[in-house]
């Protein structure tokens, strides 16, 4: 039985690949939304494909309204939204508050909180029943950091999920009488190649064995959490914030 249409934002690699095969698997039909990386994207349409589901990739950026209104387009050719993974995010290179500038800064928030809540107001006006919806489920993608705060190493990050953990309780609140659920995942050390993107290639080898179970996690491991919060087995799960963090 087809789940319906998930929407995966920042779906050509780490957490969001994961993710939109994790859904294709469960029989959802994925739209997935990458920026520049169309070779991986592609890639992973052709994953979820081999796993039974039908999906698409689309390009675009999510801190800009056309292109995210366009993602929301194209996953409309597909069927009804019943979901929402908002993976897409960035990190830059390790700085400490009094080295970053306001380029770094502005991008950051465009991208990891403006893309968010963008991409967060395409599918409300979709899957809530004050909109004609049927409902659906709205995954954040945080982290741990916005606990943490990334002393000397990526404040404005942390910073940023502490926005998209503030989101998640407003918006789930929100849309609760709606059938539209929100929730957030809060990864911790996950071997993704978004350390490699934000200078520290050894930080999972370096931190793992500090994490409290003594390994870092995987991309598939926090894709099952998503995947458990997009389904009905969730289905009184609203406004929660869910560390997949090995205890860290």
């Amino acid at each position: 039985m087809v789940a319906g249409v998930a929407v995966v934002t920042g779906g050509s690699r780490g957490i969001g690949a994961k993710t939109a095969v994790r859904l294709a698997v469960a029989g959802w039909t994925v739209c997935i939304g990458y920026r520049t990386e169309e070779a991986p994207a592609k890639e992973v349409v052709r994953s979820c494909e081999a796993a039974g589901g039908r999906a698409i990739a689309v390009a675009g950026d999510v801190s800009v309204p056309a292109d995210v209104a366009a993602l929301f387009a194209a996953a409309d050719e597909l069927g009804p939204l019943r979901a929402l993974v908002n993976s897409a995010g960035i990190v830059g290179r390790r700085a400490r508050v009094d080295q970053l500038d306001a380029e770094r800064i502005t991008r950051m928030l465009a991208v990891n909180v403006t893309g968010t809540l963008l991409c967060a107001g395409e599918a409300v006006r979709r899957m809530s029943t004050r909109h004609g919806g049927d409902g659906g489920a709205i995954v954040n993608v945080s982290s741990a950091a916005s606990r943490l705060g990334s002393p000397g190493e990526y404040v404005d990050y942390a910073a940023s999920k502490g926005a998209v953990d503030t989101l998640t309780i407003g918006l789930a609140r929100e849309v609760a009488a709606e059938d539209v659920r929100v929730n957030a995942v809060r990864p911790g050390i996950i071997d993704t190649a978004i350390h490699a993107s934000g200078g520290q290639p050894d930080r999972v080898l370096r931190l793992g064995a500090t994490i409290p179970m003594g390994r870092a996690g995987s991309a598939e491991e926090v894709a099952e959490v998503i995947a458990w919060l997009c389904s009905p087995a969730a289905s009184y799960v609203t406004g929660a914030l869910v560390d997949v963090s090995g205890g860290r």
